[in-house]
């Protein structure tokens, strides 16, 4: 596999996904600044990706199986906004592309949640900006976040479909549950729209770590901690273990809760298919 690798194929490139070390991969997101996330850069760029990173770290853990390698079979994923700014990590869905499609959450962006949340390697979001609606949500779904401090320039993180009228889809709701345990905290994201500056955030525990400077000083943390967290992958469990502790979560994101007809399900299967 020859990194850096960009997509969608054939297409002006929206996303870059890089192989800086043996155990670390990066996928870096850059739709237009603000890395909007698109069904083209869910569908044709994220969703590849993943499978292209999970493919490599299966093919090196069963190599290092093979030799008696104890120290192979690490691996770390680390998602970052737009590496040439530091104001957004993503400014959300494209809401208004998806808002007339009926089958966005259940075969485009659930799915999405669903493979981020049980990835079998730790994942790491680097936000190094404002973090916004399904970009939250997207953060949410990694184990970890590590955020600008916001010293430099504001850089907020909140969900704030209340105040532009979007309800959520179950699936944000059941993510927001597994990872927010709070019920006064669930209120002031969900139902106040709250925008969280990076300390408040990391005090509410919505983030783990804190980085003063810009883009690349946030990377290179998301870095080191990859570095230490990469071990974690070589059992192979780390992935398993997450599907259990998420059940709940992922047979909610699973359900469908939506008014299905002939039309949209023919609708959908022309999206698949």
């Amino acid at each position: 596999m020859s990194y850096p690798l960009q997509f969608p194929a054939g297409g002006e490139p929206i996303l870059t996904l890089t192989h800086p070390s043996s155990s670390l991969w990066v996928i870096e997101l850059h739709n237009g600044d603000d890395s909007r996330l698109t069904q083209l850069l869910i569908e044709k760029c994220l969703k590849p990706a993943l499978d292209i990173v999970e493919r490599h770290w299966r093919e090196d853990r069963r190599k290092a199986i093979a030799a008696k390698d104890k120290e192979g079979g690490k691996g770390a994923l680390i998602i970052v906004g737009n590496t040439k700014q530091d104001k957004f990590f993503s400014n959300g869905l494209d809401f208004a592309s998806i808002s007339s499609d009926s089958n966005f959450f259940a075969n485009v962006f659930d799915p999405l949640l669903k493979r981020i949340l049980l990835f079998p390697i730790p994942t790491i979001a680097a936000i190094n900006g404002h973090c916004f609606a399904g970009g939250m949500m997207l953060t949410l779904a990694c184990d970890y976040r590590v955020m600008t401090d916001g010293s430099k320039k504001n850089a907020w993180m909140s969900m704030n479909e209340v105040h532009f009228g979007a309800p959520w889809p179950h699936s944000f709701a059941s993510l927001f549950r597994a990872k927010v345990a709070s019920a006064q905290l669930q209120r002031k994201i969900a139902l106040e729209g709250y925008r969280f500056t990076p300390p408040e955030a990391r005090d509410a525990g919505l983030v783990d770590h804190l980085v003063q400077g810009n883009t690349a000083a946030v990377l290179k943390a998301a870095q080191e901690l990859a570095d230490r967290v990469a071990p974690l992958a070589k059992t192979g469990v780390f992935g398993l273990i997450k599907t259990d502790l998420y059940r709940n979560a992922v047979e909610n994101m699973e359900r469908q809760l939506r008014y299905v007809n002939a039309e949209i399900d023919d609708a959908a299967a022309k999206a698949r298919l």
